[in-house]
């Protein structure tokens, strides 16, 4: 589970070379917004200097399992990084933000005999980020992604979409204790909706000034991370993006139709978005109504 309080992490971290300010970790499931969300935090950094680790490994350290970085929003050589870190990460300066992602991963998954983040020293973190997104546009997105990819059998397809399903009950599990946990839950839809939203979320976080706008409370470009947009392939903001249509745009699709089948009957899900999602609680409640098959006609 997650470690609820934190001591302040602005002292140096060796392997760094710099005393980072703000030191967050974050989880999402994939087609969540998470790298839109991490850019935004990024470009909303003190004077824009960031080191973000992307798509960590679940149990071990940060540092030594990620699969890419940037450092103040660029992509940053991980060869070079895994040899010298700090010959890497030392242009980002003293006070910059420090970002850790893990993709598909609940810390609720994890326990005292098994650290989400391994060795590492939780006591360098300022605060642990939720990321996540209504269950319909995010299953959606998901398998839209998954069929792209031609490697990819409809079984092995399917039993992708079901274990991140679990993951992400899970997941949204700790959204609702987010409070009691001393969690920051940010919603992707919320987040695309409303500018007001965002603010606040850059307040709480200590990115941004109580009273005052952000350095860059935009939506950002469409980030390049697994593809970019699943549905939409030439947009270049993320403000292009339809990404409340998304399971509209995929309800004539037979896959998608038996995986709304499957999660109507998931009473853990429901549970969790009857409190979250109650739209999507309850339209799954209809097809939950309804008889996976047609019945069968005799002659």
């Amino acid at each position: 589970m997650l470690t609820q309080t934190y001591s302040s992490p602005a002292r140096a971290w060796p392997a760094l070379g710099i005393a980072p300010g703000q030191v967050l970790r974050a989880f999402g499931m994939r087609r969540s917004g998470n790298h839109a969300i991490i850019s935004w935090l990024q470009r909303n950094a003190p004077e824009g200097r960031s080191v973000f680790f992307n798509n960590c490994k679940p149990g071990q350290h940060p540092l030594q399992s990620f699969r890419g970085m940037e450092v103040n929003g660029a992509h940053a050589p991980q060869n070079k990084a895994r040899r010298d870190m700090a010959s890497v990460t030392g242009a980002a300066g003293d006070g910059a933000l420090v970002l850790i992602s893990y993709e598909d991963t609940s810390p609720a998954e994890f326990g005292a005999d098994r650290q989400v983040s391994g060795t590492f020293d939780e006591t360098r973190l300022s605060s642990n980020v939720l990321i996540y997104r209504s269950f319909l546009n995010w299953s959606a997105s998901l398998l839209k992604k998954l069929q792209a990819n031609e490697g990819y059998s409809l079984v092995r397809r399917n039993a992708i979409l079901l274990r991140a399903m679990d993951t992400y009950t899970r997941l949204l599990g700790l959204v609702r204790q987010a409070k009691e946990l001393a969690l920051v839950a940010i919603c992707y839809d919320s987040w695309v909706a409303k500018d007001s939203y965002r603010t606040a979320v850059l307040t709480q976080l200590g990115l941004a000034e109580p009273g005052q706008a952000p350095r860059d409370n935009s939506l950002g470009e469409v980030q390049p991370y697994g593809g970019g947009s699943s549905f939409q392939k030439q947009a270049k903001t993320a403000a292009e993006l339809q990404v409340d249509r998304r399971w509209q745009q995929m309800r004539g699709d037979a896959e998608f139709q038996a995986l709304l089948h499957l999660a109507a009957r998931d009473t853990a899900l429901i549970d969790e978005l009857t409190v979250l999602f109650p739209q999507d609680a309850e339209f799954l409640a209809t097809v939950a109504q309804q008889p996976p098959l047609p019945q069968a006609v005799r002659a």
